[in-house]
């Protein structure tokens, strides 16, 4: 019997977040893979075989998710958010891509999800109503270097930033160093957005100044967004949002 592997996304964290395609895979799948932390999200799938592992696993998850397939099971890989966004589609890809499965062998399906970004700017209102860019900032799979040089080049071209996995136990300094850049390529004033654990229990979100911005209080479930220079807050609401023109409005 021909297996099936889906990729799914189990958005940030609300239950009610979870698209209802996701809920019907997550239903019909003998399989579910995935970090630890996520299959406890849906353990209360009852009838399956679960496969939890460590969260820096993500090739051996995917090679794992793959053998599972195509010895006939039904698999299902959860991930947070959406599963192509800093998730496990890539890994899963990546796999296929140096083991050149055939699609004769093995039916992929990659379902997407809501991100922590999406959740976070309907939070606020609109703060990613026009251009911007997301930017994962651990340095494990890419050079500081790298990672620097796409900060600067986005910070010039005015987008609207997001930046996942800011800061962790391994890396405590170097979100304030991005500060520190982005403070050389932009004014002071722009808004600085925290939301942490968004749509969960434990949701906090704030806003401060690029000036004012400090790096203590932000952890690996905080996501950071950093308004264009025309991001902006409604005077005397909790709304911000940046505008869809770019200094030029057109009739």
């Amino acid at each position: 019997m021909k297996g099936s592997l889906t990729i799914v996304g189990l958005g940030p964290g609300a239950p009610e977040l979870i698209t209802p395609a996701v809920t019907d895979a997550l239903k019909d799948s003998t399989d579910i893979v995935g970090y630890s932390k996520y299959i406890e999200r849906v353990k209360d799938a009852s009838g399956k075989s679960f496969h939890p592992s460590d969260n820096r696993e993500e090739i051996d998850r995917a090679e794992l998710s793959i053998n599972l397939a195509l010895q006939g099971k039904k698999v299902v890989v959860v991930s947070s958010g959406d599963p192509g966004v800093f998730a496990m589609a890539s890994a899963i890809f990546e796999v296929v891509d140096k083991k050149n499965i055939s699609i004769d062998d093995l039916s992929i399906v990659v379902l997407p999800g809501i991100t922590a970004l999406l959740a976070a700017s309907a939070r606020l209102g609109a703060p990613i109503g026009h251009d911007f860019c997301v930017i994962n900032l651990s340095d494990n799979l890419k050079s500081w270097d790298i990672l620097k040089s796409r900060v600067i080049a986005a910070a010039k071209a005015d987008f609207v930033i997001a930046f996942y996995n800011p800061r962790s136990k391994s890396r405590k300094n170097q979100l304030s160093e991005i500060y520190n850049v982005l403070r050389k390529n932009c004014k002071s004033d722009r808004i600085v957005i925290y939301a942490n654990s968004i749509s969960t229990e434990s949701e906090a979100v704030f806003e401060t100044t690029l000036s004012e911005a400090d790096a203590s209080s932000v952890s690996m479930k905080t996501l950071v967004i950093i308004g264009s220079s025309r991001t902006k807050k409604i005077r005397n609401t909790g709304y911000i949002y940046t505008p869809r023109y770019s200094g030029v409005e057109k009739n």
